[in-house]
């Protein structure tokens, strides 16, 4: 997520215009929020990596669904209270690829 768009939460993780549009909030697992940020959002400064404690989520909201080649994806019809982000760091991109922290 962006800085500039981080910094316009309040009670709940503000939504991407593309997380509006499709009416529910996009995540990917440690597993798969490499190749995200490399489709997604290559050449983007200012980003931030978030890290979503699903138990902090409201039950039943938490759907993992079929995406990109098939592969499950974490996606949350509703908000995403701000209190389930326990982690937030920087994402920096070096002019070639995103310098990720350990995951």
């Amino acid at each position: 997520m962006s800085r500039s768009l981080w910094a316009q939460r309040s009670a709940s993780m503000p939504r991407a215009p593309v997380d509006v549009s499709d009416g529910f909030v996009h995540l990917s697992s440690a597993a798969q929020v490499e190749e995200t940020a490399a489709k997604h959002f290559a050449g983007q400064t200012e980003l931030l990596l978030l890290d979503v404690d699903e138990t902090r989520l409201v039950p039943g909201t938490l759907r993992w669904e079929p995406s990109r080649g098939g592969a499950l994806f974490p996606h949350v019809y509703g908000e995403v209270p701000v209190t389930a982000v326990v982690q937030e760091r920087a994402l920096p991109w070096n002019g070639e690829a995103f310098d990720f922290p350990p995951l």
